[in-house]
């Protein structure tokens, strides 16, 4: 039997074939040809991902939730983003998915004692495909009734013949659907998601300088007995991709406060009986679990200074206050958290950092942004 390439692997050979400065140092035939048919996905996938026509109504693509030009969050910066239908709202605001192909399945980790990886923000799904697959039934968001509406649209869309090259003529609606949402995937495991070019990068390959101000931040990034960030958004090299991720992918309960602006209050019963009294138990909603209420899963810092709002409630609007937060939580007038029962208050809450120090570990998270050269 063949072996099978794995993602990373997969990653490397659509890195050179799109122009990227990654070189592997041989090609056999066998991973051209396997190369080939995964660009052809890739194209595929990013067509989907932006096409408009196939929410029900027509106007939202994936990519008005995750957009390239706010590291594939919501592109109005909303709190949480409107779906198809005008006045609909979900519960939780987008995330920047760029660089989610590297999360494992979620597992529970039994050195650690925590729960690791799996996709959303409570990590009810294992894969990119089954991710990319929700939203296009949700009536929250795209509001397809079925898959029979969603593959109509695609077969009436320009690019069908690129899907038929790929996959052949539909005949199934189910096993179509499996086709569009691993198109998706592989467009999402793409160098368009996952450059790996902000100034940090060009920094660790001896490219770039970090100003002082950047360099303190980073040092207080690190440091395990101060700003202790790299605690959960990890800044060594990830032991299997050898990539900076700046996330651990486990789940954490920081203290956020409920955020009363969140339109999903305001939906109409049906969608959310509880209306303002509505919690969201994250991980531990979808677990069954009290004891892991309200822990929402790490995400990159990859991109966050162009993706506010922040949280999964998106209750703060800058870095600047994110971090402030961090430090001053337990010692400062905040609201309360939505679920103080599992809140953690030992790598934050009262982390004795000064003005400047958080400035300087806002100045760091700005180095973090993509297509800095």
């Amino acid at each position: 039997m063949r072996k099978p390439i794995s993602t990373i692997t997969i990653f490397l050979l659509v890195s050179v074939v799109l122009g990227s400065t990654l070189a592997l140092s041989s090609c056999n035939k066998e991973r051209d040809i396997i190369t080939t048919e995964y660009i052809d996905k890739i194209k595929l996938g990013k067509l989907i991902f932006n096409d408009k026509n196939l929410s029900n109504p027509v106007g939202q693509s994936c990519s008005s939730c995750h957009s390239p030009s706010t590291g594939f969050s919501d592109l109005s910066h909303n709190i949480v983003s409107e779906g198809a239908v005008s006045g609909l709202f979900g519960n939780r605001n987008a995330p920047d998915i760029a660089y989610g192909m590297y999360a494992p399945s979620l597992h529970y980790d039994t050195v650690d004692s925590t729960y690791v990886g799996g996709f959303f923000l409570d990590g009810r799904v294992n894969t990119l495909e089954e991710q990319a697959q929700k939203p296009f039934l949700n009536p929250l968001e795209m509001n397809n009734t079925d898959a029979g509406m969603l593959i109509s649209k695609i077969k009436a869309a320009s690019y069908y013949s690129l899907y038929r090259n790929v996959y052949g003529e539909i005949t199934d609606n189910n096993t179509a659907l499996n086709n569009i949402t691993e198109a998706i995937a592989s467009f999402e495991r793409s160098p368009d998601l996952n450059q790996f070019t902000s100034k940090y990068d060009y920094y660790l390959k001896g490219q770039e300088a970090l100003t002082p101000q950047e360099l303190s931040g980073l040092q207080l990034f690190n440091d395990t007995a101060k700003g202790k960030c790299a605690n959960c958004h990890i800044s060594a090299p990830d032991a299997e991709s050898g990539k900076v991720l700046f996330t651990d992918f486990t789940y954490d309960n920081i203290g956020v406060p409920k955020n009363p602006a969140n339109p999903f209050y305001t939906i109409p019963a049906s969608f959310n009986p509880l209306g303002s009294n509505a919690v969201d138990y994250g991980l531990g909603g979808f677990l069954q679990d009290p004891d892991n209420y309200g822990r929402f899963k790490v995400p990159t810092l990859r991109n966050s200074a162009i993706s506010a709002p922040y949280f999964h409630n998106g209750y703060y609007n800058t870095l600047e206050e994110v971090v402030h937060f961090y430090n001053k939580r337990d010692v400062e007038s905040f609201p309360s958290a939505e679920i103080p029962s599992t809140v953690n208050h030992d790598e934050l809450g009262n982390l004795h950092l000064t003005t400047q120090e958080e400035k300087d570990i806002v100045a760091f998270l700005k180095t973090l942004t993509d297509g800095y050269k």
